[in-house]
C-alpha cells in the first residue's frame, strides 16, 4: 500500500482581503504578518493543519494584482502561480465589506481553468447583518461561497469542514496494482548537454543538439523504456542568470523548468566537467531543495576530464558548495555515448522508491525513542522539550510529524540532528524529508510513547 503527499490548500487573493488573518485564525496561532499595508505577504507561507485524523498544507500566497515596491512584482506573482499549480484546494478570500472590485474579478479570471476545488470565502462577514452583502460574490461563479470572519471567529469549523470534504479521498485499502511511470526532470545552466543526454535516453534523435546556448526554450516529454520499465524524461531550457532574462521567450523558459521540477518525481540536476559551479546552478539547487525534490547530481561530458581529476575532487566541490544537499548521491557520466547512464537511472529509480516508501508507525516511535534517549534535546528554561510521539502523515517526499510539548524549544540543530537518523535508519537516506513538530492538543489523550515522566526530566 503507497501513501500520498500531504495534501495542499492554498490561499489567494487580491490584497488586502485577510489572507493571512484567514491563515493565523485557521492555524489558531499567529504565523503571517497581518498589515494593513499592501503586499506585506511575498513569499509562500506553510502551515501544517490537524483536523481529527487527517493532515493538510495550509499554504498562504501574496495579493494577485499587487505593484511591488520593491519591483519584485513579477517574483511574488510567481510564487502564486506555484501555490494554484500545487494547490488540492484552493481558498479564494475576498472581502464582504469592500464588496467586488476589479482585482477580484481578475482573480476570478485566473482561477477560472483551475481544474481544483475552489471555496469562495468571504472573509470580514463579522454576523448575519452582512451576510446579504456577501451573497453579491456568487457573480464570481468561483466556488461555493463560505461566510466567515476571521476576526470575529465567525464560521471556523463550517469552513474547516468544507475543506476536509474537499481534499482528496484516503482509501486505505486501496493497492497499487502497478508502479507508475517515473518522470525524470533533466535540469541545468545552458548547453551542459541536457538535450544530448535525453537523446541517449530515447535512443533516437528526439530533441535539437546544438552547441548554442538556450535551444531548448520549452519543457519537452520524452517516453522511453528500459528493462521494461517506462521513463518519462522532461528536457528543461538552460536557465540563465535573473539579470539576463530580458525576453518573454526566456522569462516563460524559465517559469517552465521551475514547473518541470515541481512535477517530476526525481531531479537529475547537470554539471559540465569542465566548468566551474555558477551562481545558476546554485539557484537551480536551492529551487530543488525548496521543492523537496530527490535529486542527483550529475556531472556530464566525464570523458573530457579523463586523467585530469579524480572524481574525488569533484564530490568534494559538490559537497562545499551545498553543503545542505550533502544526502544527494553524485554520478559521473558521458551523456553523448551513454556511459554509466544506466546507472544512472537505476539509482533514479531507487530514489523515487525512497520517496514513496511508509515507515510503520511503531517502528518510527521506537526510532525517535531511542534517538532522543542517546542524545536528549538541551533544557529551555530549565525545562526539559518533550516528544510524545511521531507519526509518518505523507509520501513524496516523506513527511514526518512529531508531536511534542513545545516545538520553539527543539533547536534547528536537534532538528537536523533528527533528520540524521531518520536519514541513517530509515529508507529515505538520499531523498529529502519534511519534518513538523507540533504542539500536543489538550485533547490529545494518547499515551506517551517516546517516554515517561522520569525520562524526560
Amino acid at each position: 500500500m503507497r501513501d500520498m503527499p500531504v495534501p495542499q490548500v492554498v490561499i489567494v487573493g487580491r490584497p488586502n482581503v485577510g489572507k493571512s488573518s484567514i491563515l493565523n485564525w485557521l492555524a489558531g496561532k499567529r504565523l503571517a504578518i497581518v498589515d494593513d499595508v499592501a503586499g506585506v505577504t511575498r513569499d509562500r507561507l506553510t502551515c501544517l493543519i490537524n483536523e481529527g485524523k487527517r493532515f493538510f498544507e495550509l499554504i498562504d500566497t501574496g495579493g494577485i494584482g499587487i505593484d511591488d515596491v520593491d519591483n519584485l512584482t513579477k517574483e511574488v506573482e510567481d510564487q502564486i502561480d506555484l501555490g494554484i499549480d500545487a494547490a488540492d484546494v484552493v481558498l479564494f478570500v475576498v472581502d464582504t465589506r469592500a464588496g467586488i472590485v476589479p482585482l477580484d474579478e481578475e482573480v476570478a479570471k485566473r482561477l477560472r481553468y483551475v481544474d481544483k476545488p475552489i471555496l469562495c470565502v468571504a472573509n470580514k462577514t463579522d454576523d448575519g447583518v452582512f451576510d446579504s452583502q456577501a451573497d453579491e460574490f456568487y457573480r464570481l461563479g468561483r466556488g461555493r461561497l463560505v461566510k466567515v470572519s476571521a476576526h470575529q471567529n465567525r464560521n471556523k469549523q463550517l469552513l474547516i469542514d468544507l475543506i476536509m470534504e474537499r481534499l482528496p479521498k484516503e482509501d486505505p485499502k486501496a493497492e497499487e496494482v502497478e508502479e507508475p511511470d517515473m518522470k525524470v526532470a533533466i535540469v541545468g545552466r545552458r548547453n551542459v548537454g541536457k538535450s544530448t543526454f535525453v537523446n541517449t535516453l530515447a535512443n533516437a534523435e528526439r530533441m535539437i543538439v546544438s552547441e548554442v546556448p538556450g535551444t531548448t526554450r520549452d519543457s519537452v516529454d520524452v517516453r522511453f523504456e528500459l528493462d521494461d520499465r517506462a521513463f518519462i524524461a522532461i528536457d528543461t531550457p538552460g536557465l540563465r542568470k535573473t539579470k539576463s532574462i530580458r525576453t518573454d521567450i526566456d522569462f516563460y523558459g524559465s517559469h517552465r523548468a521551475k514547473r518541470s521540477i515541481r512535477r517530476a518525481d526525481v531531479v537529475l540536476m547537470f554539471f559540465d566537467a569542465s566548468q566551474r559551479i555558477s551562481k545558476v546552478d546554485k539557484q537551480l539547487c536551492k529551487y530543488i531543495t525548496d521543492q523537496f525534490q530527490p535529486c542527483i547530481f550529475v556531472v556530464n561530458k566525464w570523458d573530457l576530464m579523463a586523467g585530469q581529476m579524480p572524481t574525488e575532487r569533484w564530490v568534494r566541490y559538490l559537497r562545499d558548495t551545498f553543503q545542505t544537499m550533502w544526502h544527494t548521491p553524485i554520478a559521473f557520466v558521458t551523456g553523448q555515448s551513454g556511459k554509466n547512464v544506466k546507472a544512472l537511472l537505476n539509482h533514479s529509480q531507487m530514489l523515487f522508491k525512497q520517496s514513496r516508501d511508509r515507515v510503520a508507525t511503531g517502528e518510527l516511535n521506537r526510532l525517535v525513542k531511542r534517538a532522543v534517549e542517546h542524545h536528549p534535546p538541551p533544557l529551555v528554561h530549565h525545562r526539559r522539550p518533550k516528544i510524545f510521539y511521531a507519526t509518518q502523515v505523507g509520501c513524496q517526499p516523506p513527511t514526518i510529524v512529531l508531536i511534542c510539548n513545545n516545538p520553539k524549544w527543539f533547536a534547528p540543530d536537534y532538528r537536523r540532528y533528527l533528520l540524521g537518523v531518520f536519514r541513517d535508519q530509515l529508507s529515505f537516506g538520499e531523498t529529502p524529508i519534511k519534518l513538523y513538530l507540533q504542539k500536543r492538543r489538550q485533547t490529545d489523550d494518547r499515551d506517551d510513547i517516546l517516554m515517561d515522566d522520569g525520562a524526560a526530566a
